[in-house]
């Protein structure tokens, strides 16, 4: 099945916009694994569990698997989360950009060792980075486009002299992204909560593609205000997904043992609160 398919289903099937992003800190851990890397897989399976009937997608982030040694976890967890929820996607947050001999190995990486269903990427090496990922025609990527960090306007926020009109950068990735970098109609784009006009901004550049959102929650972005701006219909057919991340607000909502009952209460919260604001 097709990524953005995958994405259509869940979305139907869980009645959501959410992404459960799974960022493990074994120093946030529950008080009986606190700070033992080997619990990593253990803590994000019970999140995985706890959240698989509420998410549209999962989105482990491969930086936190890494520092701790922890790849071989990585893998059983993406494993359990096709066993456990074979109907929710699954987003590596890798944010890979290489020259084209190597973004072929990173995409081995993603989507054959890991077994990933999309993969966020860096696209300011250009095209020739980007296009090795879009060989596995079933795959999607998020290119960063906007993103949460205040240090994205050193970037991201400049406009280009030498491009027609004088765009933005985030403007221009939009572009190539909904345009001719978007072959086969796997792109879609990372635009953070935080900045409800600009998601607004890149959804007419992109009416069609799909956007990852994080930053609401412990990042301070607004699920009504993300919805508003970034979800576009017509008439009952959603034009273009939006599948809005929350990492720390869901994992670290208890340090009990009841970790796992407290991640589904605040993702059925922050649920309801996207569905709401449709």
């Amino acid at each position: 099945m097709r990524f953005l398919d995958q994405l259509a289903q869940a979305q139907r099937q869980n009645h959501s916009m959410l992404c459960v992003g799974l960022d493990p800190e074994p120093s946030r851990f529950p008080h009986a694994w606190r700070g033992d890397a080997s619990r990593i897989f253990d803590f994000c399976a019970r999140i995985v569990e706890a959240t698989a009937d509420l998410a549209i997608s999962f989105k482990p982030q491969i930086a936190y698997f890494a520092a701790h040694r922890a790849e071989d976890q990585l893998e059983r967890l993406m494993a359990h989360m096709r066993a456990v929820a074979p109907h929710v996607p699954v987003i590596l947050d890798a944010k890979r950009g290489d020259i084209g001999s190597t973004a072929e190995q990173y995409a081995r990486e993603a989507f054959e060792r890991y077994q990933a269903d999309a993969v966020t990427l860096s696209p300011f090496m250009g095209w020739d980075s980007v296009e090795p990922y879009l060989r596995y025609e079933n795959k999607g990527a998020f290119l960063l486009c906007r993103t949460s960090n205040p240090g994205g306007d050193d970037l991201q926020n400049q406009r280009l002299a030498s491009v027609q009109g004088q765009p933005l950068l985030y403007e221009h990735v939009a572009r190539l992204a909904q345009g001719p970098w978007n072959r086969n109609g796997q792109l879609g784009l990372v635009v953070g909560a935080t900045y409800p006009r600009e998601i607004e901004r890149v959804r007419e550049i992109a009416p069609t593609l799909p956007l990852l959102i994080p930053g609401v929650g412990a990042q301070g972005g607004d699920a009504a205000a993300t919805v508003a701006a970034g979800l576009r219909h017509s008439g009952e057919q959603v034009t273009g997904a939006i599948v809005v991340n929350s990492s720390r607000a869901i994992l670290y909502a208890s340090a009990e043992d009841d970790f796992a009952d407290a991640a589904r209460r605040v993702a059925e919260q922050t649920r309801a609160q996207l569905q709401a604001a449709i």
